[in-house]
């Protein structure tokens, strides 16, 4: 897919102090004529703070690493994990439509977006809190279909549960990530046929993570 620029830009962008801080740190993880390799996370925190990369933020993240502005734009229009017009304003959301999802009915989610959000994908919602797009494999495809939203992805998603889910969203409540069929991680719906062995969390790691934080969907704008 051809991923461009917005057309209308802000005028300006630079990181909150806390952001510059933590970005400089990231750079010192890498040996002298090596910072460019700390381009992806200076991206990525660039998104967290303003929502999406804008041109202004891709040439300060140029200008931290001492990169050509065209270079970083590179790696931000290769990854769908950045993206490059306004997204909204709670989350954006990405539906996995690969086949292993496609089979588990992710159609019917794209069309949940298509009614609830927006007919097209990368368009704000009338209120302007969600977005959404279509995507290729998320990588969860025992639990499919899958959608990822801010920085965790949730699986074994019905049409009902994702609609309850995008509700409770708009009022302000971050849902539960992972399975919604309370799977702990990818065993068989079913429950364990080999390999039986007590579980002692509640949750896996990466939901137990963003359980304890509550927000994984907030923008870091300290």
């Amino acid at each position: 897919m051809l991923r461009r620029l917005n057309k209308k830009q802000p005028a300006s962008f630079e990181f909150t102090k806390k952001n510059l801080k933590w970005a400089k740190n990231q750079i010192l993880k890498y040996p002298v004529g090596r910072q460019a390799s700390a381009v992806i996370p200076l991206l990525w925190r660039a998104q967290e703070q303003e929502g999406w990369l804008s041109q202004p933020a891709i040439e300060c993240v140029a200008e931290l690493l001492k990169m050509d502005a065209i270079r970083v734009f590179e790696v931000a229009s290769f990854y769908f994990m950045f993206q490059l017009s306004p997204v909204g304003d709670v989350a954006h959301i990405q539906v996995c439509g690969t086949t292993p999802c496609m089979l588990c009915n992710s159609e019917d989610l794209i069309k949940v977006c298509k009614e609830k959000i927006s007919p097209e994908p990368h368009c704000l919602s009338t209120d302007g809190k969600f977005s959404w797009e279509e995507v290729e494999c998320l990588g969860a495809c025992a639990n499919a279909p899958v959608a990822h939203i801010g920085k965790d992805y949730y699986e074994d998603l019905s049409t009902e549960k994702f609609k309850s889910l995008l509700d409770e969203l708009a009022s302000g409540i971050v849902p539960r990530p992972g399975s919604q069929l309370s799977r702990f991680s990818s065993e068989p719906e079913g429950g364990l046929t080999s390999l039986h062995g007590s579980i002692e969390n509640e949750f896996n790691a990466s939901v137990s993570e963003a359980v304890q934080k509550g927000d994984t969907i907030k923008r870091i704008l300290e």
